[in-house]
């Protein structure tokens, strides 16, 4: 019962863990890309599942207690919100921890090679293709890949047919 409340280390190395930690596999996500973080698949889920554990043993070390553990978990939603908190004030902070938003195609032309550079698939654009309704290239006006890793895909209007004649409009 002992070992729950007394910590293995000093206080402050728990803090510390937590924030290189934390810093660390925020660069490494940026690193990798939106695609990381956005559209789920069951290979991504299982990337994240192995990336919590594989860095368990670097924020708590030795230590079993409930205090490491609680002070780790405080760390981590701390400097959550403290990246929320300077991302709605600076836009350029925010520009280096969530990225900008890639354009994929416009105006019926996809551009293969962003495609490739943001590790985005031919299906993975054909998914978000046919959600937005958009059955050929020639459809689409602008798809981008989000920050958030989401593909948008805006399509192009067309005339209804008979669209266009009658009075003309003032």
């Amino acid at each position: 019962m002992d070992r729950l409340f007394s910590l293995s280390g000093p206080w402050w190395e728990f803090l510390l863990r937590g924030i290189v930690v934390y810093v660390a596999v925020l660069v490494l996500v940026r690193i990798v890309g939106k695609r990381t973080v956005g559209q789920y698949t069951p290979f991504d889920m299982i990337v994240v599942v192995l990336l919590g554990t594989a860095v368990q043993n670097s924020l708590i070390g030795e230590d079993v207690s409930l205090i490491g553990g609680l002070m780790i978990a405080a760390t981590l939603l701390g400097l959550n919100w403290l990246v929320g908190f300077f991302g709605a004030r600076y836009r350029a902070f925010d520009a280096f921890v969530e990225g900008r938003p890639v354009v994929l195609a416009r105006d019926g032309t996809v551009f293969h090679d962003q495609l490739r550079r943001q590790s985005v698939s031919e299906e993975d654009l054909a998914i978000a293709l046919r959600k937005a309704d958009c059955h050929q290239a020639a459809d689409i006006r602008l798809a981008m890949l989000e920050t958030s890793g989401e593909i948008t895909v805006l399509k192009c209007e067309r005339p209804e047919a008979g669209a266009g004649r009658g009075l003309p409009e003032h």
